[in-house]
């Protein structure tokens, strides 16, 4: 039988304070409201030369550099049917129905999402993360599971499965 191995890294700090709304079928959404996300990285994998899955303190700094990019900013889905968002040069508009919403550039994230659910979210962290572990050398992990918690106790989960087991 052959040995599965994973790391798992959860810190204090693996942690965003963002803004939101979603929109729902129907043609409905949200008020904008913020939630205090917290972050768990889980990665499985082969062991390398080093005998590790990835570098705990790579992985950790990886992903505490991904959460600082969102942390303390309005969130914003730039492929959203039912959300219109537009960066002007000093200004982020953002346009639902009658609704309309309008930010310094400076506290925007326009993040390629049609909504920012956590599952979304989540998604959105995971492949950044993979891109990130790629260009800085890393291995690429047999999977990589990304768990967001938008409030105390509700977590949102994206597995992806960059390549296959051996």
């Amino acid at each position: 039988m052959e040995p599965q191995y994973d790391v798992r890294v959860v810190k204090d700090y693996l942690v965003f304070s963002a803004a939101h709304f979603i929109t729902y079928a129907g043609g409905l959404c949200e008020r904008l409201h913020g939630h205090n996300y917290r972050v768990e990285v889980e990665v499985h994998g082969a062991l390398d030369e080093n005998h590790y899955v990835v570098d705990f303190i790579a992985l950790r700094d990886i992903a505490a550099r991904i959460a600082l990019s969102l942390d303390h900013h309005v969130l914003l889905p730039t492929q959203s049917q039912l959300i219109k968002v537009e960066k002007g040069e000093r200004e982020t508009t953002a346009a639902f129905e009658d609704r309309r919403w309008v930010f310094p550039n400076g506290d925007c994230v326009l993040l390629p999402l049609p909504n920012t659910t956590a599952e979304l979210l989540g998604n959105w962290f995971a492949v950044r993360l993979l891109d990130e572990l790629s260009t800085g050398g890393h291995p690429t992990p047999e999977q990589l599971t990304i768990r967001m918690e938008e409030n105390f106790g509700q977590w949102a989960g994206c597995t992806l499965h960059p390549r296959p087991s051996r």
